[in-house]
C-alpha cells in the first residue's frame, strides 16, 4: 500500500489538529459551501468520519488557516481569491500557488507580467509584508499517527474501528491479522515489514493470545 493511500482520508477532528482550524470553522465553511469535504457518509455530523477530507482538502485548509487565522484575511476576501485562482490556475490552486499577504489582501505573482498583485482587486503591489509558508504536512501526519509508549504491546476495542474488533492500541490493525500471520509461520521481521506501525511488543502480545486460544 502506498503512502498516499495511507494518508489520503481525514476526519474533521484530524483536519482540525493538522490545520489549526477549529471544528466550528470547518463546520461553518462546510455548511456555507466554502470548503466542502471530498466525501460524505450519511447525515449525522456527530458520527466519526461522516465528513471525510482528502489530502488536497488538507493542503488547501492549511493555507487558508494561515491566511484567515494568522494574517487576518477576511473570509469575503478569501472567497474572491478562491474564485479568481480557480479561474486562472485550476482547482488545486491553493496548494500550487505561492501566496503573500499585504494589508490583509492575498497577493500572488501574475503569470503574464511576473509582477506581484492582489488576487481579488488586481492592484499591483511594490512590497510584500510576509509570505505564507506551510510546513511539511506529511511530517505532521506522521506525528499525528505516532503511537504513545504506553500503547505498545496492548490491544483495545474502539467503537466503529474495524467493526469494533480487537486492534492494537493506537492503530486500526486487527490483532486477528497478526495471529493469522503467526499461524502460517511468518516471522516478526516479515510482519513488521507489512505493518510498520507494529513493534515486537505487539507481536509478543499476539503470540500470547494465540497460545491462550490453543490451550
Amino acid at each position: 500500500m502506498s503512502s498516499e493511500n495511507i494518508i489520503g482520508a481525514f476526519s474533521e477532528d484530524q483536519v482540525s489538529i493538522l490545520t489549526g482550524l477549529s471544528r466550528n470553522q470547518l463546520a461553518s465553511w462546510r455548511r456555507g459551501g466554502f470548503v466542502r469535504p471530498a466525501f460524505q457518509n450519511g447525515d449525522n455530523p456527530r458520527q466519526p468520519f461522516t465528513y471525510v477530507y482528502s489530502f488536497k482538502d488538507l493542503l488547501k485548509l492549511r493555507v487558508i488557516n494561515q491566511l484567515r487565522n494568522v494574517h487576518g484575511v477576511m473570509l469575503s476576501e478569501l472567497k474572491k481569491v478562491e474564485a479568481e485562482l480557480e479561474r486562472r490556475i485550476g482547482p488545486d490552486a491553493w496548494s500550487k500557488t505561492k501566496l503573500w499577504v499585504h494589508n490583509r489582501k492575498v497577493v500572488f505573482i501574475e503569470p503574464e507580467s511576473s509582477k506581484r498583485r492582489e488576487v481579488s482587486s488586481k492592484q499591483f503591489v511594490a512590497e510584500i509584508a510576509l509570505a505564507v509558508v506551510t510546513t511539511d504536512v506529511r511530517a505532521d501526519i506522521r506525528l499525528l499517527n505516532e503511537r504513545e509508549a504506553h500503547e505498545l504491546g496492548r490491544a483495545e476495542k474502539r467503537r466503529q474501528v474495524v467493526s469494533s474488533s480487537q486492534v492494537f492500541a493506537g492503530t486500526r490493525i486487527p490483532v486477528s491479522v497478526v495471529i493469522s500471520y503467526l499461524n502460517v509461520g511468518k516471522t516478526v521481521k516479515e510482519i513488521i515489514h507489512d505493518y510498520p506501525d507494529l513493534t515486537e511488543k505487539d507481536i509478543q502480545l499476539a503470540r500470547s493470545i494465540l497460545r491462550k486460544q490453543a490451550a
